[in-house]
């Protein structure tokens, strides 16, 4: 019996070695490895050097994957509104399928000028920021929005107080003054949201807006209801939580909404502070659709102006360059990570950002490296514009 296999016999049937039980020339057993582990080696370096080898592009062929779910289609903009679709989605990435409905884009506005709004945003809306109207209209003829979303945070009671008659009047004025699909949204309090969203989607009737939102923390079944009453959608909202999605989801559906009324919203965290856990919940949220979970079936929507909010779009800083650059690329980064993750709509605050992620969505509805593309190299030039 050779040396090695005394030693493999020893290791089986024991739990400890004893030095003096077992004696052997180490030199020798070093040889008898040698090839062994530099065959190992050999294999490590040929499997690492083939991976960094960049195939050509007629050899790449992607892990095309087939699934039995569907993601809902949802419309938005009726009556005297250009519509817009979302959803739809057969695939969750664009390489098994190319999507029938490119991302949307949706330009943030406000009800009143916005406190704290950063200074790269507020100097391009800084001459309407007092109407919601000239708000709209200047990022609809200005800066290409296909659709808007207008906060309505005066209704706030910590901030103006409006009534909901005041904020109904407010989407009217916006109504008027562009022919773009809206997302209207509340001030964030739970007990007068649900008044204020009833108010605007009666002054909104028949024009298919997005309502934002219905969450479990607030009176959900008004808010459905208003929207089944005057023919819109429904911003379904939960925080990084797939359950909780599902469970406000069904609530919805009961109050007389369909799959293609409803628009999820998992929560953005920004770039930085939290997007992995964005990252998690979307991709998960999206397979389980696709894989036939009916409770799931719908298009998804990104705050992504939360990028807005960190602290490396807006602070000054000598060492991190100027925020005219960092705001607008950390915005763009957040949302491009949503986009790859399967999200639908974009809620978003700077012109070049919206620009930009607009371009890129149009090249999900194209075949995966068969057509040709928009050249965006110079993306940051852009900045200075």
């Amino acid at each position: 019996m050779d040396k090695m296999t005394q030693l493999l016999k020893l290791l089986e049937n024991t739990k400890s070695i004893e030095i003096n039980d077992f004696r052997m020339d180490f030199d020798e057993l070093e040889l008898q490895l040698m090839p062994a582990v530099q065959q190992v080696v050999q294999q490590a370096v040929q499997t690492r050097k083939a991976a960094s080898e960049v195939l050509p592009m007629e050899d790449f062929k992607p892990p095309i994957q087939e699934y039995p779910g569907k993601v809902a289609e949802v419309q938005l903009g009726k009556g005297s509104r250009k519509p817009v679709y979302l959803g739809g989605q057969q695939a969750l990435y664009r390489f098994e399928e190319a999507q029938p409905n490119a991302p949307v884009v949706t330009f943030d506005v406000f009800d009143i000028p916005m406190p704290g709004l950063p200074r790269p945003i507020r100097e391009h809306f800084s001459d309407v920021m007092d109407h919601p109207g000239e708000w709209a209209k200047k990022a609809v003829k200005e800066f290409g929005a296909n659709m808007v979303t207008i906060h309505l945070i005066g209704t706030g009671p910590k901030v103006m107080d409006k009534t909901p008659r005041e904020a109904a009047n407010d989407i009217e004025e916006v109504l008027q003054a562009v022919d773009v699909p809206l997302v209207i949204g509340a001030s964030g309090d739970p007990v007068k949201d649900p008044l204020v969203l009833e108010k605007a989607a009666e002054a909104a009737q028949g024009e298919r807006c997005l309502l934002a939102s219905a969450n479990l923390d607030l009176d959900y079944q008004k808010v459905a209801q208003a929207a089944v009453n005057n023919d819109h959608a429904v911003l379904s909202w939960s925080i990084t939580d797939v359950n909780m999605q599902k469970t406000l989801n069904r609530y919805l559906l009961k109050e007389g909404l369909t799959q293609n009324d409803i628009v999820m919203d998992p929560t953005t965290c920004a770039l930085g502070y939290g997007i992995e856990f964005s990252i998690d919940i979307m991709t998960r949220t999206r397979l389980a659709a696709l894989k036939g979970d009916k409770d799931l079936q719908m298009p998804m929507s990104s705050g992504t102006t939360n990028a807005w909010g960190s602290r490396e779009a807006w602070m000054k800083k000598e060492e991190w360059g100027p925020t005219d650059y960092r705001g607008p690329i950390w915005e763009i980064f957040t949302g491009l990570t949503m986009m790859l993750n399967g999200v639908d709509i974009f809620m978003m605050l700077h012109p070049t950002s919206v620009k930009l992620l607009r371009e890129i969505g149009e090249t999900f509805v194209k075949d995966y490296m068969t057509t040709d593309l928009p050249d965006i190299s110079d993306w940051i030039t852009q900045l200075e514009g």
